[in-house]
């Protein structure tokens, strides 16, 4: 069934369509888009509210402004950095920090936190996921990556996932050569809810996969509850394909797409490029949700899920509810976190669209 048309009629404008979007993105946007995402431009430390039962987050706040604070020192007088040093001194401290812990308790505005409160020029700050960084490899290549992001003052790292070997080494020798040049370094990454416990060894996962540089970075624990359920309602259920559709035609700049469609569109469309394929929409309407056919297919679901997230788009749906997209075997495996944390996001952007859907 199309999505563009319904058994009675619909006023407003046609909506736009994710299935029709094929953006090309050169590798110098790539560069220059490694910024906090919009969700998180205005997130400071004093926006961050600790939850008074984990003091792990209150420490966390403390411990992370110092950070900031002592990157502020230029690396070399005049700006340079000394790119032919025979061999670069280490620093006397770590000069990175590991957030470990769970969904939802705000990692991910501390670290966009820190690469604000840092005292360096925007375009000498990265910041980005795991999984753009890779991608920032592909485009660039290996040397080229490292050259540009050297003379960074910081590299924040999103997301950072242990759960593909090949990418984790790479972006291990990665930041061994952004060390040597200087740049100071942050990341975080998700442990599994429901596991007492597993966050401790999420950090020794962590320090063993990046082998050598595990000298180069304080594990920060940070406990709390998923703050997206935090005193909120549940998610709203989905609704039915006519209301769906009628929001998607009574809404300037929402789009409105058949879920299988969109399914396999993504799979003609780089991962890199689904922030572009997301650029300037106000909301996603969706027709159709159903279970996801297979792990692929899932992971670049997981992909567009954080770029919906980052720059807090709505997500208006029908069909199945977001906690049913992935079968049981999926939130079993070895991908489990990022499935876990994709409906975490989705369900906090279904929330957030039950105000374009009228009353009956």
């Amino acid at each position: 069934m199309s999505t563009s048309s319904a058994s009675t009629p619909i006023a407003g404008a046609k909506p736009l369509s994710l299935c029709a979007r094929e953006p090309r993105v050169p590798p110098e946007r790539l560069v220059a888009e490694m910024v906090p995402p919009p969700r998180f431009d205005s997130v400071r430390f004093g926006t961050y509210v600790p939850d008074p039962a984990q003091p792990s987050q209150t420490e966390a706040v403390s411990v992370l402004s110092a950070f900031a604070a002592s990157l502020g020192e230029a690396p070399e007088a005049g700006g340079r950095r000394r790119w032919f040093a025979r061999k670069p001194q280490a620093p006397a401290a770590p000069r990175g920090v590991y957030l470990d812990g769970g969904y939802g308790v705000g990692k991910t505005h501390l670290l966009a936190s820190l690469w604000h409160a840092t005292p360096a020029a925007p375009e000498a700050k990265a910041f980005g996921t795991f999984v753009e960084l890779t991608n920032l490899v592909g485009a660039l290549g290996f040397q080229e990556t490292v050259r540009t992001l050297s003379g960074h003052r910081l590299l924040c790292i999103d997301e950072f996932e242990l759960d593909d070997p090949g990418d984790t080494v790479l972006v291990s020798s990665l930041l061994g050569r952004l060390v040597e040049a200087g740049v100071a370094l942050a990341a975080t990454s998700n442990t599994l809810p429901g596991k007492l416990g597993e966050g401790r060894f999420a950090a020794a996962d962590f320090l063993r996969e990046i082998q050598g540089l595990s000298a180069h970075f304080r594990p920060l624990r940070i406990d709390g509850q998923d703050y997206r359920h935090r005193g909120l309602p549940e998610a709203p259920a989905p609704f039915a394909e006519e209301r769906v559709t009628r929001a998607a035609h009574a809404t300037p700049g929402a789009s409105l797409d058949a879920f299988p469609e969109l399914l396999g569109h993504l799979a003609r469309v780089h991962p890199s490029r689904y922030g572009a394929l997301t650029e300037g929409l106000s909301a996603v309407c969706l027709t159709g949700v159903g279970p996801v056919p297979d792990q692929s297919t899932a992971l670049r679901l997981v992909v567009l899920a954080d770029r919906l997230y980052d720059r807090e788009v709505p997500v208006l749906a029908s069909g199945l509810p977001f906690d049913q997209l992935f079968s049981e075997e999926m939130l079993n495996g070895g991908y489990r976190k990022k499935y876990f944390r994709a409906i975490s996001r989705l369900t906090a952007l279904a929330r957030d669209a039950k105000g374009l859907v009228g009353e009956d």
